[in-house]
């Protein structure tokens, strides 16, 4: 059910090991790399992050060349972007990862050409799912309805031997569960209330400033308000604000420019003051983290949950695309994993356990900020200690190279967070003062340093 990345990864892995698989789109697909109605954030920045960058290379052989192809920019972190983060500026040294910031479209219609080329696999486009078929102990399917626009159209069923929800954050498998008597699953959420807005520009050229790709401030506790400008594609850049509940960014022309001012200094309002703007400003204010407990104990067989259908994300941080591709390579090494029978609890464990670094760090840093509700605020035992040492990381990621490196390696889920905990990182962040930062935002990125000896 769906066919976004997370919907297409996992039939592209289930191919593998079924006669037939169908997805199920309750849009048409466009033709060629278009925003669509299914994908409500789809007009919004997106970055692929080296996690999610060397899980669709493993799924898909050959795919990053045909991203850097197609013009996606691969923007090096910190060399290439101007940062800003918990009231410091990140000095910009050589790059020790990558992000690709083209459009969510262009990787989307890459990702489903390959996908779609496998004959094992069909599409039932413009279709609803609109219920399982099954009861307590397994689901057997799924309720269809063409999006005929006919309110008399009926449903028909869809019979399955194995049913995976890749619906998006708006899924209704809870309630449908519910309704064939299985148990619905448990929701932990937590929700700042944060709202942004994106627009597209083109600068002065077609660039952003000399030397500079990118820009981007995070928020925190003390600087609520965020935003950036990233490079499309076409050359073009995808600006976001962002503040929370009660201060939302407006999409007028005009006030979409002033409120960038709340931002913690001010180049990205320098630029967008003279840059063109090529888009209307499009609003989102879905953005809480929910994660739905499909793992635990009683749920039906025949059942999994993947993609924002499992594990929600506030989209600020940019994990999404990285994780449907991370749950993905889960799914796979799963049902090849000859040591042990692949059982639906066990299946749906390990695509949890995809999504979980994302969770911690996305999760982690909602529940610091202020007016943040739901069920999973207040953390588990140990948080009050490891977000002690998580602050000192962030305090000295932006100025010492051993400790910025492995904080961005953890940001783009392409390390665990134990190499936080790494020997010469743990040094720098339990004795060492925090280095020296830029006092205002770097206009250049700085040069290798030699090798000495």
């Amino acid at each position: 059910m769906g066919g976004s990345l997370a919907g297409l990864l996992a039939a592209h892995v289930l191919a593998g090991h079924a006669e037939r698989v169908t997805v199920v789109e309750r849009d048409r697909f466009p033709e060629g790399a278009k925003p669509r109605p299914g994908v409500p954030q789809g007009r919004h920045p997106h970055v692929l992050l080296q996690g999610g960058q060397r899980a669709l290379e493993s799924l898909l052989p050959g795919f990053l060349a045909e991203l850097r192809e197609a013009g996606a920019p691969r923007v090096g972190m910190p060399a290439d972007m101007v940062l800003w983060q918990s009231g410091r500026w990140f000095r910009r040294v050589p790059a020790s990862t990558h992000i690709y910031t083209g459009s969510r479209a262009q990787l989307e219609e890459l990702v489903r050409r390959r996908v779609l080329a496998d004959p094992v696999i069909s599409v039932l486009e413009g279709t609803d799912a609109v219920g399982l078929l099954g009861d307590a102990t397994r689901v057997r399917g799924v309720l269809v309805r063409d999006r005929s626009g006919d309110t008399r159209a009926k449903s028909r069923p869809l019979e399955a031997d194995l049913v995976v929800d890749a619906s998006g954050s708006g899924t209704k498998a809870p309630q449908w569960l519910a309704a064939i008597g299985a148990e619905r699953p448990r929701e932990e959420t937590i929700d700042t209330g944060l709202a942004y807005a994106s627009r597209v520009y083109r600068g002065a050229n077609g660039a952003l400033d000399g030397e500079t790709r990118g820009y981007y401030a995070y928020p925190d506790p003390e600087q609520v308000h965020a935003g950036g400008a990233l490079p499309l594609e076409d050359g073009s850049h995808l600006v976001i604000v962002s503040g929370l509940r009660g201060d939302e960014p407006p999409t007028g022309d005009d006030e979409f420019v002033t409120y960038a001012k709340k931002l913690p200094h001010p180049p990205l309002h320098r630029w967008l003051a003279e840059a063109e703007p090529l888009s209307p400003a499009f609003g989102h204010r879905r953005t809480a983290n929910v994660r739905r407990r499909h793992d635990l104990p009683g749920r039906p067989a025949g059942f999994l949950a993947t993609g924002d259908a499992l594990c929600t994300f506030n989209p600020i941080y940019g994990q999404g695309m990285a994780v449907a591709a991370m749950s993905a390579v889960a799914l796979r090494d799963a049902l090849a994993d000859r040591r042990r029978t692949p059982t639906t609890r066990r299946v749906q464990q390990a695509l949890l356990a995809a999504s979980r670094l994302a969770w911690d760090i996305s999760a982690g840093a909602d529940r610091k900020m202020p007016g943040a509700v739901g069920t999973a605020v207040d953390g588990r035992p140990g948080d009050q200690v490891a977000g002690w040492y998580l602050s000192r990381v962030q305090e000295r990621a932006p100025g010492d190279p051993v400790v910025g490196r492995a904080f961005r390696a953890v940001l783009t889920l392409s390390a665990p967070v134990t190499a936080l905990f790494a020997p010469a990182v743990a040094r720098a962040v339990l004795f060492g003062p925090p280095a020296p930062t830029p006092t205002e935002p770097p206009a250049a990125p700085e040069e290798p340093v030699a090798p000495t000896g």
